[in-house]
């Protein structure tokens, strides 16, 4: 980790600054925990760390190897340590996923086994699928949001998404804990709050509709009389 921060940090006072925020620890419900391993869960430097060391972990090396390993085409989506990658051919897929095990095992990381999966999707899936007497595409979760394959009303296809319905649901519950919280206080503040975090990241067009249920309940709970009712349940 940090051969790789100075590699492109040359200032010696922000290395020293950044070695001490890995030893500190994290401190959660008055327990401090440390780790010689890794970044520290929930520290708030992690997520910058994580992002400079699959930079060169994984960055620099799928690049190389889309354009001397594939035999077809290669779409990659990172988002801090999440990531999504596309193939043309399936077994580019295959040895792409065994390379990269072996890649991470290197440097002593590991995929996690039950986010990890090899699935056949893009428009030429469902009919794959169904010529071989198989059932829907399967879908993935990425970033919020389950993508699924579906057409337009032109018949072409298009990567549908939605909203996941935990996420919706465990949102519309924080909502309800702060108004509990906040009895006598003008609430609507804080409910806009959040109804516009959750229209930023949520809508497009594909899931504009399925929005619609969520920020109705939301509104509902905004109002004090409600807030009052749902507090005495």
């Amino acid at each position: 980790m940090l051969k790789f921060v100075e590699h492109r940090i040359g200032d010696r006072r922000i290395v020293r600054l950044i070695q001490k925020w890995l030893k500190a620890g994290v401190l959660e419900d008055g327990v401090v925990t440390t780790s010689d391993k890794g970044t520290g869960q929930g520290s708030v430097i992690s997520p910058l760390l994580a992002n400079v060391y699959l930079h060169y972990v994984f960055d620099l090396w799928i690049e190389v190897w889309r354009q001397k390993v594939a035999s077809g085409e290669v779409v990659v989506v990172r988002y801090a340590d999440d990531l999504v990658v596309g193939f043309q051919h399936r077994n580019d897929a295959e040895r792409f996923l065994a390379e990269f095990k072996e890649r991470l095992a290197s440097f002593a990381l590991e995929l996690h086994p039950d986010k990890t999966r090899l699935i056949e999707f893009g428009r030429f899936a469902q009919v794959n699928r169904q010529r071989r007497g198989e059932g829907k595409a399967a879908t993935f979760t990425f970033l919020g949001f389950t993508h699924y394959c579906a057409t337009n009303s032109k018949g072409y296809f298009v990567v549908g998404r939605t909203t996941q319905p935990k996420r919706m649901q465990a949102t519309l519950r924080k909502i309800k804990a702060v108004l509990r919280e906040r009895m006598g206080v003008r609430e609507g503040d804080i409910v806009n709050l959040s109804l516009e975090t959750a229209q930023s990241h949520f809508f497009d067009p594909e899931t504009g509709q399925r929005l619609e249920p969520f920020l109705s309940e939301a509104h509902e709970l905004r109002s004090p009389t409600n807030a009052v009712l749902k507090h005495i349940e």
